[in-house]
């Protein structure tokens, strides 16, 4: 078993991890200090709740560019729901957060299902409207930290035995997504839609209404995440995680979630977010110029899509070689 992970991506990605971690304490040694990396995790801990709604979009064939305007949207609301009303308590702040995410993903889901559109023309549709409804709502005007109740700011920044709320939420999502995918019938679903679709349909699943269900999976975590993103950095605007959505992909691409679907794992997820979060929080305390991280952080994606191919093209020949030797 200890041999089966150690040939497993995830491993591989973890020591990545560990190795860019080292190589950035040479040059700043406070980096590998347990109190940073633990505000590293936390920064992160948006980007890892929103690549495990994207995953299991990807796994059923399908794709959510419309993550980062929901998030947009949801936490606009919420914040202007907080400024008209104060005393609102932050329990139904993040059900209302939860509903209007579930919402927009399952407008996605029903374009998708019941209208044959290509999910990637279909998000990239509602992550235009999306904005515009923000621009619509907000008219144009920012929301800042004075205008936002104190408990609406506090709650994602709490500490509990040592770590934010926002972080203990990443990590419940995290749970509860290994559970999903691994001990349900749906994340069963999920990778029998992806892996073959033709086949999933004869036995008896239902292959519209499972990608209906990740895209309201993936909507819901957006809109959770809008409420912690805009009460973590206590500002709500129209450009608000503007592009955040192409990170979200990335994560899960590196992780070694395939965008043909159908094959990837929770923890690739999770570790493929965090390999991008310690390359965005570390290139720029080491003076690494904005050019470079974007061309690092490209190419770790180009090596992952470049990688998943190989991983997927070494199987086929295994298979071949199998169906050979049987003649």
């Amino acid at each position: 078993m200890i041999r089966r992970f150690l040939r497993s991506r995830e491993a591989i990605l973890l020591g990545a991890i560990v190795l860019l971690i080292l190589l950035i304490s040479t040059r700043f040694e406070g980096f590998v200090a347990p109190s940073n990396l633990a505000n590293v995790f936390n920064d992160t801990s948006p980007l890892i709740i929103l690549a495990l709604g994207q995953m299991a979009v990807i796994l059923t064939r399908c794709i959510d560019l419309s993550v980062a305007a929901n998030l947009a949207l949801t936490g606009m609301v919420v914040a202007m729901l907080n400024t008209a009303a104060p005393g609102m308590p932050i329990p139904l702040i993040i059900l209302i957060a939860l509903a209007l995410g579930a919402i927009m993903g399952a407008a996605n889901g029903l374009l998708v299902w019941k209208l044959g559109i290509p999910p990637i023309v279909v998000t990239l549709g509602t992550l235009t409207i999306y904005r515009g409804i923000i621009f619509v709502i907000s008219d144009g005007q920012w929301i800042n930290a004075h205008e936002m109740s104190p408990a609406f700011k506090a709650f994602p920044r709490a500490v509990i035995l040592g770590l934010p709320v926002l972080s203990w939420i990443a990590i419940l999502v995290i749970a509860a997504f290994a559970v999903l995918i691994t001990r349900t019938p749906l994340g069963r679903a999920f990778f029998a839609v992806g892996g073959n679709p033709h086949a999933a349909v004869y036995t008896g699943i239902d292959v519209g209404r499972t990608q209906f269900l990740a895209f309201v999976i993936s909507g819901t975590l957006a809109g959770l995440t809008g409420y912690l993103w805009v009460a973590r950095y206590a500002v709500a605007y129209v450009d608000i995680a503007g592009g955040f959505e192409l990170d979200v992909i990335a994560a899960c691409v590196i992780g070694g979630i395939s965008i043909a679907g159908g094959a990837g794992s929770v923890g690739g997820a999770v570790l493929g977010a965090l390999f991008l979060g310690v390359i965005k929080n570390a290139l720029p305390v080491i003076d690494v110029s904005p050019f470079w991280q974007l061309a690092i952080s490209g190419a770790a994606i180009i090596v992952a899509v470049a990688f998943n191919a190989r991983s997927q093209r070494a199987k086929g020949r295994i298979i071949l070689k199998r169906a050979e030797h049987a003649t």
